[in-house]
């Protein structure tokens, strides 16, 4: 199974802070304009989940060895002792992931912003002159150049 498909203990804050749930941040992370933060968190949330797997498994085991209905005589002080070194490297790796999730998150760069059109404060004209030939008053030479706001709609 992937680390995709199992959920680890940060997951409500990836989704939280990056908007969308772990599965969609994934299929994000594999586009180009992905962000840098963003396939960070994702690497890290996944060495995340093993890690957590593996606090898992010892947990599972010292717990099956130390079930009130199991016999006594099955207990090993060196079995136990050999479980608590391995639990202590898992909780150690678990605990690095998370600190290391939280102060990325903390130092990301904010998102984006949208980027807006620029705002147009001119007024569009054209320029139009009377056809050849039509003058509006005797004297001139050349009809005047008249320049008008174009109309929007």
């Amino acid at each position: 199974m992937s680390v995709t498909d199992k959920t680890s203990s940060q997951d409500s804050l990836l989704e939280q802070t990056f908007g969308a749930p772990v599965r969609e941040l994934y299929t994000q992370a594999s586009g180009r304009d992905a962000s840098a933060a963003l396939r960070r968190a994702l690497e890290l949330r996944s060495f995340l989940v093993v890690a957590e797997e593996q606090v898992a498994w010892v947990r599972d085991r010292v717990h099956e060895a130390t079930a009130a209905d199991r016999d006594m005589s099955g207990l090993s002080a060196d079995d136990l002792r050999f479980d608590a070194q391995w639990l202590e490297g898992a909780l150690a790796g678990r605990n690095g992931y998370v600190a290391a999730i939280g102060q990325l998150l903390r130092t990301m760069p904010p998102p984006e912003p949208v980027p807006r059109r620029p705002v147009r404060l001119t007024q569009p004209t054209t320029t139009t002159a009377l056809p050849p030939g039509r003058h509006p008053s005797r004297g001139s030479a050349r009809a005047p150049t008249v320049k008008a706001p174009i109309a929007r709609t």
